[in-house]
């Protein structure tokens, strides 16, 4: 088999008139298929329908220590949820703040406060010259809209196979003052599903940072998401990580439940250390007298424990993992081998990362979206949404039935030979 590149100029003028018909015969097919964002399909929300079947207007709602949660009290969440979130990041329950619905508003409001009140003692960053954040990329795109929103200015830090390039993080980190952060997904990353490896978690326990506020933002969104039993990956735990490096309160931790019970509707957690925690519960405190502790309690009363939440994950992989294999068998059988693309092969997370020829993606997207196919935005993966290469596109496969997602990824491929076609044409 040929590769493109290998293809002569009157090979490939042949194969783009084919494929140009093959186009306008998509097109004629009207498909409306949203592949942008990781959202949860309808049946694994179905599936979780009986949490709603926890509590009745008998029900007791009282912690264990007999706290009624219908009242005020406990600003940083039930002890049991404190545990149960603790479980999930594998830390212990008195290092955890639980929160409302949204682990994103969590992060939001921790740089905010950093913005105005600063770290721990340190001066708020809103009076400093220049404040700025480590983002490895591809990345979650949402991180980078909250430092984007603040006016900070955000380094673009290469993923590996094993996580960020340490080296550069090192460098920036340990050399920049103005270094505050760091974004993190450390468990089947957003989007290329890495996990990061030993080394490269004791390299982040073990920085040196210039700036003595600095931190790690450790987004564990993908703790128990796994696709496959036989095939999980497992990363260090951070917090302890740090306290043996010396480094105890480096790091902030947090996970929430939104794709495990209710995306919205869930509960959300921080883990760090308890000299963190102490300074971030005087924020909290006038920020809220108390989040929703039913809500706390309906999550608990429903999984129970830990051992409740990896089995209800199981059922969450057997709706989705048809979905992503779905993607990759359209993926190797219509472009593997040609030279055209690459992609990853996650065992956990919410996406499919795509690296395209340079300079294709945004075309890809667009053709994608004029046959009726939504894809996240190209760059979007990317601080201020900037793909040097305009290569990287995000794949998620959740949302769509399998079917769908087959038809929709035939059309991805489709558009992917064309705009890759028209590129090498335009070359020559």
């Amino acid at each position: 088999m040929k590769t493109y590149k290998e293809m002569s100029k009157e090979e490939l003028v042949s194969l783009k008139a084919s494929l140009e018909n093959e186009f306008a015969e998509a097109k004629s097919k009207g498909l409306k298929l949203d592949m942008s964002r990781g959202k949860q399909t309808t049946a694994q929300l179905d599936m979780t329908m009986d949490i709603m079947d926890v509590f009745d207007s008998d029900s007791v709602l009282r912690t264990e220590d007999g706290t009624d949660c219908r009242n005020y009290g406990l600003m940083d969440g039930i002890p049991e949820a404190k545990k149960l979130l603790g479980d999930i990041m594998g830390v212990p329950a008195e290092n955890v703040i639980v929160y409302g619905n949204s682990s994103l508003s969590v992060m939001y409001d921790a740089i905010s406060h950093s913005m105005t009140h600063g770290v721990m003692g340190s001066t708020p960053w809103c009076k400093l010259d220049k404040v700025k954040f480590l983002c490895p990329s591809p990345g979650y795109d949402r991180h980078f809209k909250v430092t984007e929103y603040f006016g900070i200015e955000m380094i673009t830090i290469p993923m590996t196979p094993t996580g960020p390039d340490m080296d550069l993080v090192e460098k920036y980190v340990n050399e920049d003052e103005s270094v505050k952060g760091i974004w993190c997904v450390p468990k089947y990353s957003n989007p290329q599903g890495i996990s990061y490896s030993d080394e490269t978690v004791r390299r982040f326990a073990h920085l040196k940072p210039a700036a003595e506020d600095f931190r790690i933002y450790w987004d564990n969104a993908y703790a128990v998401h796994h696709l496959y039993e036989d095939k999980q990956d497992e990363i260090l735990e951070i917090l302890s990580e740090c306290e043996k490096a010396g480094n105890p309160d480096l790091v902030l931790e947090f996970c929430s439940t939104s794709k495990i019970s209710f995306a919205g509707g869930g509960i959300a957690g921080m883990a760090a250390s308890l000299a963190n925690l102490a300074s971030i519960k005087e924020g909290v405190t006038v920020r809220t007298i108390g989040y929703d502790k039913v809500n706390q309690l309906r999550h608990v009363r429903y999984f129970k424990d830990l051992n409740g939440v990896l089995a209800h994950m199981k059922k969450h992989a057997e709706i989705i993992r048809p979905k992503f294999e779905a993607v990759l068998t359209v993926l190797e059988r219509e472009i593997g081998g040609l030279g055209i693309g690459e992609w990853t092969k996650p065992v956990g997370g919410y996406f499919i990362s795509f690296d395209a020829m340079e300079g294709c993606a945004k075309e890809i997207v667009a053709k994608c979206k004029e046959a009726g196919v939504i894809l996240t935005g190209a760059g979007a993966t990317f601080p201020y949404g900037k793909d040097p290469k305009d290569s990287n596109i995000r794949i998620a496969p959740t949302f769509p039935t399998p079917e769908e997602m087959a038809a929709a990824t035939d059309l991805f491929v489709l558009c992917v030979k064309l705009v890759s076609v028209n590129k090498l044409l335009g070359n020559m």
